[in-house]
């Protein structure tokens, strides 16, 4: 018998290799659980633009992107809405439900179709007292996640904001760029309000990096498109028409 994401994806999406018993929160599970989780997952297909979750909403799922993309994004008090991430196939989001009860502090919408596979709050903890290994499985995990990302802010505090934007903008790159002449083009536009949330600075200080990045030839634009060069000082402080 089949995947159930297989099924949902028909012929005309490609689906990550990923499973839920292989995310990081899951690691070091008997076979048995691994099984348990695979048949208590709930999946689910989303057509392009339909939301996952909007902000406010309680948050109450916690789920793998097997096919698409996800777009986070925050409304602020303005009105403005941001971009924080792009999330696709292969990634994780809403392991927070597991250690707090929260609204969602930002929506998350189909940017093409997408599958999804994972668990409500109730159907994991249903989950966990059949299965109580899990759990603790899972808080040990979520322990050594939370150590390594101590010791990922405190090296971000020694870098300067440019080098730190550029190390951003090149996982973007490599996650959803497609291959242009002159590098890497993100083929959607950031604003410097995104890419201020995406690396923790004010949109002023984000824009004097963006200036940096270019006048050293790592980044140009195309229209309000960023292009992350692969010819390092090559064409330096110029945009590409």
């Amino acid at each position: 018998m089949g995947c159930l994401c297989d099924e949902l994806a028909g012929k005309d999406l490609q689906l990550s290799p990923v499973c839920v018993g292989h995310l990081w929160l899951f690691e070091n599970l008997r076979e048995d659980e691994l099984e348990a989780l695979k048949e208590a997952a709930l999946r689910k297909r989303y057509s392009s633009g339909q939301f996952i979750f909007y902000q406010g909403d309680p948050a109450e799922q916690m789920f793998l992107v097997k096919g698409g993309k996800v777009k986070l994004s925050k409304v602020l008090e303005n009105g403005t809405e941001i971009t924080l991430d792009i999330r696709k196939e292969g990634d994780f989001l809403g392991e927070h439900i597991l250690s707090e009860e929260m609204d969602y502090p930002m929506s998350a919408r189909s940017l093409d179709d997408s599958v999804i596979c994972g668990f409500s709050r109730n159907g994991f903890e249903n989950l966990v007292k059949e299965y109580p290994n899990i759990g603790w499985q899972v808080i040990r995990n979520l322990s050594k996640r939370v150590s390594l990302l101590t010791v990922r802010v405190g090296s971000m505090a020694l870098s300067n904001l440019s080098d730190r934007l550029s190390e951003v903008l090149i996982d973007v790159a490599r996650e959803h760029g497609v291959e242009d002449p002159a590098g890497k083009l993100i083929p959607f536009p950031l604003t410097h309000e995104d890419l201020g949330f995406l690396v923790g600075a004010h949109r002023v200080s984000v824009t004097r990096a963006l200036k940096d990045l270019r006048a050293s030839g790592r980044i140009a634009h195309r229209g309000r498109n960023l292009i992350i060069r692969r010819d390092g000082a090559a064409g330096s402080g110029s945009d590409i028409e």
